[in-house]
């Protein structure tokens, strides 16, 4: 079956629960409903590693385990080793984008995001996943 924004999961990751909400409404205008919700990294990894999603959408700067963290789990787990990726950060430290790229993300996108750039980014990983 292919991915659509009918069925796609898409997973969102992040530490604040204003900004959970507000990217779950930016992709509920654009037609995606499954988008289940972690508050961590360690949460995330947990339900990546049940019920995988096709794509996650990860904050940086998270208790526990960041989103580089995540990001390098996820890549190491034969199962979810080619989902894609979005990391979100406030950070303008290059660094953190750098190790983000080495890691294979698919994006990166600055905080606050703007709806419109988390919606363009999840179309093109769609279109990407088609």
């Amino acid at each position: 079956m292919s991915v659509t924004k009918q069925n796609i999961k898409i997973l969102i990751v992040d530490d604040q629960s204003t900004s959970r909400l507000l990217m779950r409404d930016a992709l509920d205008k654009i037609g995606i409903k499954n988008i289940p919700f972690a508050k961590d990294g360690e949460e995330a990894l947990k339900l990546m590693m049940t019920a995988p999603a096709h794509i996650v959408v990860s904050d940086y700067n998270m208790p526990k385990i960041n989103g580089l963290q995540l990001l390098q789990a996820i890549r190491s787990y034969p199962a979810t080793r080619k989902t894609p990726f979005i990391i979100l950060t406030g950070s303008s430290d290059r660094a953190v984008l750098q190790a983000a790229i080495k890691l294979g993300v698919n994006n990166y996108l600055p905080k606050p995001v703007k709806p419109e750039a988390l919606q363009k980014a999840i179309e093109q990983v769609i279109g990407q996943l088609a």
